[in-house]
């Protein structure tokens, strides 16, 4: 028995500090759809948070290009948000959002892939190596901090490489979401439609008490972390064990990207319903959402892998092949 409580003492310590740091008050709390009574949920609430994939700061990773920089403390922090959107996506997409993760405990072999697309490694699919470089086709140099805008382009590009996850990834243009672009766009990078949807709450029923956002911050510098000989990756240093911090949402930065990921298409009609009914009433709207291609818009053409033969680290060499896209640092939906 003493050697079980030694086991978590840290654990259990680091969520006593957890509980103490959120306040005592009948509030909701939201945290990626999942709504968590903060008053009789803390435990559960925390459970939640920690389970999401925390990508921060590394160093002595492999050069990027071979002569680049080993570590992407002060440039990379977009680039890791982008990493973090787009890895709860894909645990949305093989998990589910219900799945969690507990210290120590066997995760699913999904868990672990999703995981190694990831790793700071060059032959990784959405590694800081291929972000960075996928950027160069962006207009960013390798080692220059990247916008919100230029991060969703990358990902976008770098989906289409991704067999394994079949992701179709749509980012808006003026702030501006098409409903006939997006369905077009699935109906050609379709995933099997025989998988159960992750619908969205029917309702929001946020507080307006202090609407404090709870974030991820990525400005921790950790070394890399590769797979081990077995094929596994060690990941403690991916989940956020220390308290979560929490910020006024008047201090938010304008200049963001909203991530949402519908499985199928009815989960996108419904997401389309819960905008109509939730956000687009108000007078400040944080975007649109249209049915049609404004006319007045260039003609929309899903993005398309170029007939390439290349696989792995090649792929980033192909990123001239891609048609270039508005680089305008908006506001910017970055759906998947």
């Amino acid at each position: 028995m003493e050697s079980v409580l030694s086991k978590y003492e840290n654990q259990i310590t680091i969520f006593a500090d957890y509980l103490e740091e959120f306040p005592d008050t009948d509030e909701l709390v939201w945290i990626l759809g999942k709504q968590h009574l903060l008053k009789t949920e803390k435990s559960k609430l925390l459970s939640d948070i920690s389970a999401r994939l925390w990508f921060t700061y590394r160093r002595k990773f492999s050069p990027i290009g071979g002569t680049g920089p080993s570590s992407d403390v002060g440039w990379g922090c977009m680039l890791r948000c982008g990493q973090m959107m787009l890895a709860q996506a894909l645990i949305c997409r093989h998990l589910g959002r219900d799945w969690n993760w507990e210290k120590q405990k066997e995760q699913p072999k999904e868990y672990q892939r999703i995981l190694q697309c990831f790793l700071d490694r060059k032959d990784c699919c959405y590694s800081i190596h291929q972000m960075a470089q996928m950027g160069v086709g962006e207009g960013k140099s390798i080692g220059e901090w990247f916008g919100p805008n230029t991060v969703a382009q990358v990902l976008k590009k770098l989906a289409l490489f991704d067999e394994w996850n079949s992701l179709a990834v749509y980012v808006s243009m003026d702030n501006t979401v098409v409903i006939e672009d997006i369905k077009k766009m699935c109906c050609i990078l379709s995933s099997s439609a025989d998988t159960v949807g992750e619908s969205p709450p029917s309702t929001l029923n946020a507080s307006n008490q202090s609407d404090e956002l709870i974030f991820l911050d990525p400005h921790t510098t950790q070394t890399f972390v590769d797979m081990e000989e077995n094929g596994m990756v060690d990941d403690q240093t991916f989940h956020c064990l220390q308290s979560p911090q929490r910020m006024n949402i008047l201090n938010l930065d304008p200049s963001v990207a909203l991530g949402f990921f519908c499985k199928e298409e009815k989960d996108f009609d419904s997401w389309c319903s819960l905008v109509q009914k939730e956000i687009l009433k108000e007078n400040l709207r944080m975007f649109e959402l249209v049915q049609k291609h404004p006319s007045h818009w260039p003609p929309f053409v899903p993005p398309a892998k170029p007939e390439v033969t290349t696989t792995g680290a090649e792929f980033i060499d192909s990123a001239e092949q891609l048609e270039e896209s508005d680089l305008e640092e908006d506001f910017e939906i970055l759906s998947v």
